[in-house]
């Protein structure tokens, strides 16, 4: 009888499933830690205790994390990923309100109003800030 085993070809078929396998467990394991440590909510205590029953209990400490916390997981991802893309918008907006041809004419406009420059070196300001 001819086994898989008999066939060298299965056998790196094999090795390679099961270090994917064994790779997407440890990204896994990552991301439990990331997320223990990211909730808020959770006491010093509890982080601890999810990092003690990962470490003692690997396979099963991060099934029954993921089954306990899977959905919380998700929303924690939804929050962080809208703070950042928030704290990004905002940096946007305060370096374009500061710099580019926008900020400079709204400069030489000030010092029209003010009476510091007329219209003819307003008008050459603004078309050296958009040239």
């Amino acid at each position: 009888m001819l086994l898989a085993a008999d066939y060298p070809f299965l056998n790196i078929f094999w090795t390679m499933i099961i270090f994917f396998a064994w790779v997407c467990w440890i990204m896994l394991v990552f991301r439990v830690f990331a997320d223990v440590f990211r909730r808020r909510e959770s006491s010093g205590w509890t982080k601890a205790a999810w990092c003690v029953i990962v470490i003692v209990l690997p396979f099963l400490g991060v099934l029954i994390y993921l089954i306990a916390n899977g959905r919380h997981m998700a929303e924690r991802d939804v929050q962080q990923a809208q703070a950042a893309q928030a704290q990004f918008d905002e940096r946007v907006r305060t370096v374009a309100a500061s710099s580019g041809p926008a900020a400079e004419i709204d400069k030489a406009k000030r010092l029209l109003d003010n009476g510091t420059i007329n219209e003819t070196e307003y008008d050459a300001l603004k078309t050296k800030a958009l040239a």
